[in-house]
């Protein structure tokens, strides 16, 4: 029997074309392209007959997709140098640079950290995520950088994803965001889920969220500008970024969740701390990564103005 999704058009997408809708829906996670197929196909019905792609949808309609087969993806380990900043039996922690996608996604199927780990580590990852995402434990978008916690095998990961629900694990960010803190200190306790419109971005919303944490601190202040140290609580997506953002500090080069900044590839986000209790010897661990060249020069420049 075929995959059947059924969908319900809410009030703030009516009007919208219907493959664009679609292919913002991340419980689908299918291209543009893809939906136009399914849609020439006759897999896609609006209460129950088939469209074009140039129909524009209307609130409560039902739409129901039949999903494409997926493709089996075979991830061949990749020669790629990697920053290893400890590694035992259990786990790994690793430094990861900025533009490095930490695992297989549409638009990036070579090239990410989960192909480097496959290489340097070979069968000796935790198969809990599956094959897409072999030993990660958690994540950090591509455009940040810093330290990444990966586990060897599946024991290490459950002791350690235990660790981050139960908010003990110690995760320190530092950035730079747009304007001054009206506090030196703080902390932001707002909810985040899927952004109602936008099914890529996530915001701050009482609507289908979880409970979102993060505490900041002003390490220093420039002209417009501020450099902080965040701590997270809890681990949404795109936490620190749509938090700032939420309250009008958005981060420096965030053009997703602010403005883009000459001079530097998206978000200046640093994972400068990780700490943890090692699953095996019970003792805490704790790492830290020096701010990365990029960031550096950031300062700099905000620093002469």
């Amino acid at each position: 029997m075929p995959d059947l999704i059924t969908l319900t058009i809410p009030k703030e997408a009516s009007g919208e074309r219907l493959d664009k809708w679609l292919s913002l829906q991340a419980t689908l996670g299918l291209t543009r392209s893809a939906v136009q197929s399914c849609i020439k196909e006759q897999k896609v019905l609006v209460d129950g007959n088939p469209v074009n792609k140039n129909y524009r949808v209307d609130v409560g309609k039902t739409v129901t997709i039949e999903m494409p087969e997926p493709i089996p993806l075979e991830i061949v380990p990749e020669n790629i140098p990697i920053d290893i900043i400890y590694e035992d039996d259990d786990l790994l922690v690793v430094n990861k640079p900025k533009g490095m996608v930490v695992h297989p996604a549409p638009g990036n199927y070579t090239g990410t950290l989960v192909h480097a780990l496959l290489y340097h580590c070979g069968d000796r990852l935790s198969g809990i995520n599956g094959v897409i995402r072999p030993g990660i434990v958690h994540r950090i978008d591509k455009l940040t950088s810093g330290l990444l916690m990966v586990a060897k095998n599946d024991a290490a990961h459950i002791g350690l994803s235990a660790q981050i629900e139960a908010h003990t694990f110690t995760r320190e960010y530092h950035a730079v965001c747009i304007g001054h803190m009206k506090d030196q200190s703080g902390t932001i306790n707002t909810p985040i889920g899927r952004h109602p419109v936008d099914r890529k971005k996530m915001a701050v919303t009482y609507k289908n969220s979880k409970p979102a944490i993060t505490h900041y601190e002003v390490l220093e202040e420039y002209k417009g500008y501020s450099y902080l140290k965040l701590r997270l609580e809890t681990g949404r997506t795109h936490q620190i970024r749509v938090h700032l953002s939420s309250i009008g500090h958005p981060i420096l080069g965030d053009d997703v969740y602010g403005k883009p900044f000459k001079g530097i590839d998206g978000q200046c986000l640093h994972a400068a701390r990780l700490g943890f209790i090692h699953p095996t010897s019970h003792e805490y661990m704790e790492f830290t990564s020096t701010l990365p060249d990029y960031f550096e020069e950031v300062l700099r420049k905000i620093s002469l103005r």
